[in-house]
């Protein structure tokens, strides 16, 4: 059984070591203040997202981080996971399957209308997990993105 809880300031040297480890896996350069500046907003509160720890409290083993956004045509809050990571040792246990359903159903409980969930193409476990927790593949349409 995996515990999944909300984030706090209290975790965020953590949280810098799991997101390092996540960034070396994807091949993405960031220091850690860089890493730090991003992740100490989402730990103190803001609106925009959050960050849960996956694992014993002294000793997580992943984490999920989500950012909200509104979407008129699904009526209200919508969620987008961000960032998603279990550590090496510890994949195909079951634990991050757990803690996307848990949070699936906590974030349905606060009124999200809906949760995004983005995989590389080429993930064919990622996009296995999303299909059995229930996310489909939208066909009609591209996610494109412009750096600002």
């Amino acid at each position: 059984m995996s515990a999944l809880r909300l984030a706090s300031t209290d975790d965020l040297d953590r949280l810098v070591t799991l997101v390092e480890r996540a960034h070396a896996l994807e091949g993405i350069t960031q220091d850690d203040a860089a890493r730090r500046d991003a992740l100490y907003p989402l730990l103190e509160g803001t609106p925009y997202g959050a960050i849960w720890l996956i694992g014993p409290r002294s000793a997580p083993v992943g984490f999920i981080a989500a950012s909200f956004g509104w979407s008129i045509a699904r009526g209200g809050l919508e969620a987008r996971i961000d960032a998603f990571f279990i550590r090496e040792k510890v994949r195909g246990r079951g634990m991050g399957s757990e803690a996307l359903a848990s949070l699936a159903r906590a974030l349905s409980e606060q009124g999200i209308t809906a949760l995004h969930l983005e995989v590389a193409a080429d993930n064919d476990a990622a996009r296995r997990l999303g299909q059995r927790l229930g996310f489909a593949h939208r066909d009609q349409t591209v996610l494109m993105t412009r750096a600002v």
